[in-house]
């Protein structure tokens, strides 16, 4: 197929999938409304997979529709803008704008190089740790692996002579790899570090009526994740090894560009202050009830005020207002299927062909079908849009505890990038350095995925028991 036909045919499905479902009879329990609304809302992320056009402009689209069939109120249509979870991303996507303004991210990951970097296994774990420090104010994890972590990565397999045609094994394979599947993991571990995730909370929110904190999130991620960032990098380190193992040039390599970077700046010291005060009032919301988008809201204006960013900066951010369209389509959509009683309706249906079947196999079941059919996705977004809200409420149904359900399906729309080339936004940035050839990258996926369902299913559930989340 063709450029031309694959563009006809991403615009030709969408719509047919929306007119198919909505001239067909509507079924018993669901008002005319809901139902051409479910039909909006299926086209729409189909329209975001296949993408026409970009998603904030499907998104667009999609809220003209609901207005031009009288399907949705405008207020209805437009609530979900209102909504403080998704300020809190855009606040979040301004925070990571400082890091790579003041150059504050890149000086983390090479200071920890000089202190770390002696072998290839230990500048693993260095830039993972690099990316683990400011995954809590990079909600785009394309911006924090791609933009700040991966020249580094890229220069540090140059400077061992290892290129995509020349000795792509000698170092750049491997650290391609172990920053990418690092890069899935800590995009699981804080509210902050992926932009869905606070569209996980705010189904959740809908579907069930549970709020979910920054810091309870991030208590129940940390001990999996930890120990997830541990195991990995060993486990490729195994399997993919490198050819070389020590590498005390990468320190000297470090030390140049922390010279050429020159003393840390005024502006890379208050970045630093704001985040770690950012971080300590996200962290102790339910002592000083602080709402999470205050907080964040707080620390951009603080960066304002201390003209770190400039109002320019902020309109400058593309990132943070294509997600405020897209995310605030989501919600509203999201939100009226649930008040709809849509989510119920399917919800009841498929639960009602689990009957006699245990809450704990129901729940894995489904937690395998939601992972993997993430080989048919290529944003996550979109398939937390598709499935999330469905799958938790299928699970509650089935009688698992809705805490439980909440966790393991938000960590899983993590989780999942870890399978494909396409999964998340930054996996076309590092499978299209052309270290790691497309076999490889779908083996080693697979092989990851398992390893962190056993951890995050497996040991975390066991954690979140200790502390009473279920």
């Amino acid at each position: 197929m063709n450029n031309k036909s694959k563009t006809i045919a991403s615009w030709i499905i969408p719509i047919m999938v929306g007119v198919i479902i909505a001239v067909l009879p509507v079924p018993a329990g669901l008002s005319t409304k809901a139902w051409y609304l479910l039909a909006i809302f299926l086209s729409t992320i189909i329209g975001f997979i296949m993408q026409p056009l970009p998603i904030g402009a499907i998104a667009l689209i999609s809220i003209t529709i609901t207005q031009l069939a009288n399907v949705l109120k405008p207020s209805q249509a437009l609530a979900g803008f209102g909504n403080s979870s998704i300020w809190l991303i855009v606040a979040a996507f301004l925070f990571a704008k400082s890091f790579i303004k003041t150059g504050l991210g890149r000086r983390i990951a090479f200071w920890l190089i000089t202190k770390m970097g002696t072998s290839t296994l230990k500048l693993a774990y260095t830039i993972i740790l690099s990316d683990l420090i400011i995954s809590p104010a990079t909600p785009s994890n394309a911006a924090r692996a791609g933009g700040i972590l991966f020249p580094i990565v890229r220069g540090l397999a140059s400077a061992f002579d290892s290129e995509p045609n020349k000795n792509p094994r000698r170092v750049g394979a491997f650290l391609i790899q172990a920053e990418y599947q690092g890069n899935t993991v800590t995009s699981a571990m804080f509210m902050t570090a992926m932009a869905g995730n606070p569209l996980d909370i705010l189904l959740a929110s809908q579907a069930l009526g549970i709020n979910m904190t920054w810091g309870t999130w991030a208590l129940a991620a940390i001990v999996p994740g930890l120990i997830a960032l541990a195991v990995i990098p060993y486990y490729l380190y195994k399997v993919y090894p490198p050819e070389l193992k020590k590498t005390p040039e990468a320190q000297a390599l470090a030390q140049q560009e922390l010279a050429e970077m020159g003393p840390i700046s005024y502006a890379e010291k208050a970045v630093a202050f704001i985040f770690v005060g950012a971080l300590l009032l996200w962290s102790t919301s339910n002592l000083t009830g602080l709402n999470a988008t205050v907080v964040a809201l707080l620390g951009v204006s603080s960066m304002l005020v201390t003209k770190i960013l400039s109002w320019q900066d902020v309109l400058d951010e593309k990132g943070a207002w294509d997600t405020l369209v897209w995310m605030g389509t989501l919600v509203g959509l999201a939100g009226q299927l649930a008040k709809s009683g849509v989510i119920d309706w399917m919800s009841g249906h498929i639960s009602s062909a689990l009957v006699g079947v245990s809450w704990l196999a129901t729940l894995v079941i489904l937690l395998l079908i939601y992972f993997y059919i993430h080989y048919g996705f290529a944003s996550l977004t979109a398939h937390i849009t598709a499935l999330y809200s469905t799958f938790i409420t299928i699970a509650v149904a089935a009688g698992a505890p809705a805490y439980l359900a909440v966790l393991v399906f938000a960590f899983a729309s993590n989780l999942c990038m870890s399978l494909t080339h396409y999964a998340a936004a930054p996996a076309p940035i590092y499978f299209g350095a052309g270290y790691v050839p497309q076999s490889t990258w779908w083996k080693l996926g697979f092989q990851v995925s398992v390893i962190n369902i056993v951890i995050w299913f497996g040991i975390g559930s066991v954690w979140w028991k200790v502390l009473g989340l279920w």
